[in-house]
């Protein structure tokens, strides 16, 4: 049975490489118009992001940082940790880094929460797309990377794919969490004052989910950061290009400080995108 079985194994791979031949061979223009289009709007997020000095930037998300969470002691940790990645030479890695993180949570963001309420007001769609998500979730991060290598080629925007698809699935779970965990009364009293569909999604139903949509976007960042270090191997800048010029070379020094640099990132990411505590 074992024998029988290993000579006749179903050509999956073979159907998936003809696909992705016949994506390639018919589609090729749509593919790179979507590349230039996804190219320019990395360029520019990351040319807006080093158009003032390293000094300026770290006073403006210091102080961005301390207006959302009044609290100093985060203010002087990002800033000491921001100047930090200056001082080892990271900084416009760093820079390249955060504008993919951003661009990725953007589209995550805008496709994921609407699919995420559709989902919670659909149950028959949640249905459909569980599987699916359950799907994107435990695929190896590296196998995203292959056919968004072939159809967008080198560079940052099979990075970007690779990595909206790895991040998306956080915010559509949490967000259809917090849509349907609102309890039922609330969603009583709201038709008892004649709120249309509408005006129900956005001033009962939104504001009680807010708090896990946003769990579920700190999530997508997290994410997000940790899959475009891995988009290095298709091109992508940032951080995750000395990491992978260390492993080549096993250089401990390298290797060290961009993971550094990495995790303060990190760091910084995840403390100032949770929600401000209710003084």
């Amino acid at each position: 049975m074992n024998s029988w079985l290993i000579h006749h194994k179903l050509p999956l791979g073979p159907w998936l490489a003809s696909g992705v031949d016949f994506l390639t061979s018919h589609g090729q223009g749509f593919f790179d118009f979507i590349s230039v289009a996804l190219g320019a709007v990395i360029a520019g997020i990351t040319y807006l992001l080093l158009i003032l000095p390293a000094p300026l930037m770290i006073a403006l998300f210091v102080a961005g940082a301390y207006a959302l969470h009044r609290s100093i002691g985060l203010s002087v940790f990002i800033a000491l940790g921001l100047l930090l990645v200056v001082n080892l030479g990271y900084w416009q890695a760093s820079i390249e880094t955060l504008s993919l993180v951003f661009s990725a949570t953007l589209f995550c963001i805008v496709i994921g929460v609407p699919l995420g309420i559709a989902a919670a007001h659909r149950p028959v769609l949640y249905q459909i797309l569980r599987p699916i998500l359950d799907l994107m979730q435990t695929i190896p991060t590296f196998v995203y990377l292959i056919p968004t290598l072939v159809l967008f080629g080198l560079g940052a925007v099979p990075g970007l794919i690779s990595t909206v698809i790895f991040s998306i699935p956080a915010p559509i779970r949490l967000t259809h969490l917090g849509i349907t965990s609102v309890p039922l009364q609330l969603r009583e009293a709201g038709e008892a004052f004649g709120a249309t569909k509408t005006q129900l999604l956005f001033k009962v139903e939104l504001p009680y989910a807010l708090p896990t949509i946003m769990a579920g976007i700190t999530q997508c960042i997290m994410l997000s950061l940790s899959m475009v270090v891995i988009a290095a191997l298709v091109g992508a800048d940032g951080l995750g290009k000395p990491v992978v010029r260390a492993l080549n070379s096993v250089n401990v020094s390298m290797g060290f400080e961009a993971g550094l640099a990495i995790v303060i990132l990190a760091i910084i990411l995840d403390r100032v995108c949770k929600r401000p505590e209710r003084r």
